[in-house]
């Protein structure tokens, strides 16, 4: 029996324009085709990253920065690296939605949200990262403002308009802001100057940029440049499943289209195997070397605890831990929180529960495959193999490896039992990786298993030098 569909805020259309533009030809998108090209060269702190997205409003009992702070060492034991902070900036009122409004729809770039702190507060985050050794980006938002943004009176030229002269949304579905004109040169320079003023003032290490396929490549390119010549190694994270994006802007883009297939898997029945197509579409799609951000949880969704189920969440979290690319943590996720799981998520405050009852020990599982993670190279590497399974409707299995380690993942995503096999050479030498928090498993037996409902495995082979 499949999941029960959960509903998908509509409040938010970003996803489901990001999925849309994966399955369109690339000449219907008005995109060229780079995937005879290489992608930019990141960083290698970025290729090794563990991102987590914070939502200030939500994440501590307070709602602001310093209770972003006080949690810094709680993700740094977890084993994040880079921490993703949703924007900082006061909220605009006219038009807002619900009682706060969407931190996306931003009064003044320049200014921090009063409800968060002060710029100091934000300085002191910054530093105390750095301390522990962990990045920070901030939340960019270039497509759009606030109704009441300070450039509107100051700059209404800056904005995007009908044909009557009216100031108009970027799409009409988003009510709450006015969308912004990148054919005007001063409007690029001064968000340019916006993105410089937090790397040279609080010593940022990069932005996510909001809906960055709405907004022309060739500015992403040119605000790139000037940030090279700033802070070089800093970086640029598009919320967009847009290849060209990744040639000469930015690191790393969201895997769009493996979330949108996670979904039709989990909630509406369609077969495991439909990872491997997607997977290997956007292979020929995007440029050589492209870097993807792999997600099940995030701002823009119900909750994936509340999509999946508990053990659903953890098998889809699992996936995306063990796949090439830069894993996400999603805003206590850890724990199983669920308290955004309803529409008004984004607009209310909903501070996270860190203790609920009934949930297996997330955390500790999270941080041994993390540990894993920074341990072997592999999983930080770009190769990955598709194995051939005995029921690929239901299973995933795939192997990362290199010249001295082999791991062969295997997840089942059906809420049944699965009795199966694995196609593998020297399937005798392989040994089950123990996570802490899950049950231990025979050493005996691979490559046949038998898996649970959503149950995993993970199975590690030393290569003989």
């Amino acid at each position: 029996m499949q999941m029960p569909r959960i509903h998908v805020r509509p409040a938010v259309l970003a996803a489901c324009l990001l999925v849309a533009s994966s399955v369109w030809p690339l000449a219907a998108r008005g995109e060229r085709d780079v995937s005879g090209e290489s992608a930019r060269s990141a960083p290698q702190w970025v290729r090794d990253a563990v991102v987590y997205e914070v939502f200030p409003r939500n994440f501590s009992e307070q709602g602001d920065l310093s209770g972003v702070t006080a949690r810094l060492s709680h993700l740094k034991e977890l084993g994040v690296t880079t921490v993703w902070l949703m924007p900082i900036h006061p909220i605009g009122e006219k038009f807002r939605k619900g009682r706060f409004g969407s931190p996306y729809a931003i009064r003044d770039y320049y200014a921090i949200h009063p409800d968060y702190g002060t710029t100091n507060d934000l300085k002191r985050l910054v530093q105390e990262a750095h301390r522990l050794g962990l990045k920070v980006i901030l939340d960019l938002v270039a497509n759009h403002t606030a109704w009441d943004n300070v450039l509107v009176q100051r700059h209404p030229e800056f904005y995007k308009r009908d044909a009557q002269g009216n100031i108009i949304p970027p799409v009409p579905e988003w009510s709450d802001v006015a969308g912004l004109d990148y054919s005007n040169p001063k409007l690029r320079d001064y968000m340019i100057g916006v993105m410089k003023h937090y790397v040279r003032e609080f010593d940022v290490d990069g932005f996510r940029c909001d809906v960055a396929f709405m907004v022309p490549t060739d500015f992403w390119e040119q605000a790139r440049a000037a940030l090279d010549a700033v802070k070089p190694d800093l970086m640029l994270l598009a919320e967009a499943s847009k290849p060209e994006l990744l040639v000469r802007a930015f690191d790393l883009d969201y895997s769009w289209p493996l979330h949108a297939t996670l979904n039709r898997v989990l909630l509406d029945g369609a077969p495991a195997s439909e990872f491997r197509r997607t997977w290997e579409e956007m292979r020929r799609q995007f440029p050589k070397g492209a870097l993807h951000l792999r997600f099940s949880d995030n701002h823009d969704e119900a909750r994936a605890v509340a999509r999946f189920g508990i053990r659903g969440a953890l098998a889809a979290q699992v996936f995306m831990l063990t796949l090439d690319g830069v894993p996400l943590f999603y805003n206590g996720m850890e724990v199983g929180d669920a308290t955004e799981s309803g529409d008004p998520a984004l607009f209310e405050k909903l501070p996270i529960f860190w203790q609920p009852k009934e949930r297996p020990p997330l955390r500790t599982i999270y941080r041994d495959l993390l540990r894993l993670r920074q341990q072997y190279a592999p999983f930080r590497s770009e190769r990955l193999i598709w194995l051939r399974n005995s029921d690929e409707a239901n299973l995933v299995t795939f192997m990362r490896l290199d010249d001295r380690d082999e791991f062969v993942v295997v997840i089942n995503f059906s809420n049944r039992p699965v009795i199966g096999w694995v196609e593998v050479m020297h399937s005798h030498e392989f040994r089950p990786v123990k996570i802490a928090g899950m049950p231990e498993v025979s050493m005996s037996g691979f490559p046949l298993f038998r898996l649970n409902g959503f149950e995993w495995r993970i199975y590690h082979r030393v290569v003989p030098r």
